[in-house]
């Protein structure tokens, strides 16, 4: 069994987020992964991205966009 607490993480938004409480995800870079989840459901499920993959993830998002 682990007993220690889990790491504090920096969460953050994307400066893109809008202040309504609209859609948004939430980012923490940690030493071993990226994290992403859902603003409104803190508590529940996160991805977590390798460093490589998050990379490449944030390339691609500024590719032909429509």
């Amino acid at each position: 069994m682990n007993n220690q607490q889990p790491a504090k993480r920096n969460w953050f938004k994307s400066t893109y987020s809008g202040g309504d409480g609209g859609e948004c995800v939430e980012v923490a870079a940690g030493p071993a992964a990226i994290r992403v989840r859902d603003s409104k459901e803190r508590g529940r499920a996160q991805i977590a991205f390798t460093r490589g993959a998050w990379s490449g993830f944030v390339t691609g998002l500024g590719r032909d966009r429509i």
